[in-house]
């Protein structure tokens, strides 16, 4: 039975090349993923999705791989840089053709409920927004309206008989100067000019209300205070996604917390098993992690304070686990716990 896994199709072929470059570089040193694990404070399962291609690893675990298996760091930094792109490429279009996707779905959607009427498009009507003529229309009808005299629907309504074709429009009751015949044009300008006016009213009268009385010895007006700048939330370093609740209940690894972001904080041993608290200041939380246990040891993690609920990890076969996270303010107010199979119980202990 081969060691590896078939890379993924979809794979991009600039991220296939460097897993494939890792596998060699893991198979070179002799190590089984475990102890890849152990050596890089990667977890086995991390290690898992970076070698098979359903992860791009981080930086601090390729750093801390060519360490482990004496590479150079440079040329394997290199390969990893090229490689970020091209999964920075992948999930764009990836993200791209999922919009496409909703976009189409919700026209779909839209033209169900009729949601792609306009113009031309109302029913009964025509393209331009003339309506068909009703049959018998073109006979001739009283008043000189009905038949070919009826006006086209939704066309300018033309002057009725006995008026004059240019006769001027503007309000009822007031007299239009002659010469104007309801020009569009000037009309235009008039109302530029009122709203230039009333736009002037506004400003002297603002002025005159700041400005009022002019006294030396007036009290100044009180000020509403200001509301205090809201302080914006610290900038994250590159590769990690979220920091104290934010990361509560999530994956150390995948969100970028692990590695050279975390450190061992307390260790206890409890039977055979290793039981320890890691600790991420850059996350602001914290998580258990075993090691050398048995299938079906569990861990947990929680903060003293009791605040937010306990997380827990399960040991399968490859003999270690790690738990969500927890947000905590200092490494101090994680305690980790572990239950074996054998009935054997332990915890770490705080440090102040």
């Amino acid at each position: 039975m081969p060691r590896w896994k078939a890379l993924p199709e979809e794979l991009d072929p600039q991220v296939r090349e460097f897993a494939t470059q890792l596998r060699r570089l893991v198979d070179k040193s002799g190590l089984s993923i475990a102890a890849v694990a152990d050596r890089t404070g990667y977890s086995k399962t991390s290690w898992e999705r970076y070698l098979n291609g359903r992860l791009l690893a981080p930086k601090g675990a390729i750093v801390a791989l060519a360490e482990v298996t004496g590479t150079n760091p440079l040329h394997l930094t290199t390969m990893w840089e090229l490689s970020e792109r091209a999964w920075s490429r992948s999930e764009m279009r990836h993200d791209m053709t999922m919009e496409a996707i909703r976009i189409s779905q919700a026209r779909d959607a839209l033209g169900e409920f009729g949601g792609d009427v306009g113009p031309g498009r109302s029913g009964g009507s025509r393209p331009g927004g003339r309506t068909a003529t009703p049959p018998g229309a073109a006979a001739g009808g009283a008043g000189g309206y009905a038949g070919a005299n009826r006006p086209p629907t939704g066309a300018p309504q033309g002057p009725p008989p006995g008026f004059p074709p240019s006769a001027p429009s503007g309000p009822p009751g007031l007299p239009v100067p002659p010469g104007q015949g309801g020009g569009r044009g000037k009309r235009r300008t008039t109302i530029f000019v009122a709203a230039l006016a009333v736009a002037a009213l506004v400003l002297a009268g603002a002025f005159l209300l700041t400005d009022l009385g002019g006294g030396g010895d007036k009290k100044p007006v009180a000020q509403t205070p200001s509301a205090k700048p809201t302080t914006s939330a610290p900038e994250l370093p590159a590769g990690v996604k979220c920091a104290g609740d934010d990361c509560t209940g999530e994956d150390p690894e995948l969100m970028g917390c692990g590695g050279e972001f975390a450190e061992t904080a307390t260790t206890a041993t409890v039977g055979t098993a290793v039981v320890e608290v890691r600790y991420s200041e850059t996350c602001g939380v914290a998580w258990a992690r075993i090691t050398q246990a048995a299938p079906g040891d569990t861990i947990e993690i929680a903060a003293d304070q009791g605040e937010g609920k306990p997380q827990t990890g399960t040991v399968n076969a490859d003999k270690d686990a790690y738990t969500p996270m927890v947000a905590v303010a200092t490494a101090a107010e994680a305690k980790a716990c572990a239950t074996l199979t054998t009935g054997v119980e332990g915890c770490t202990t705080a440090t102040q």
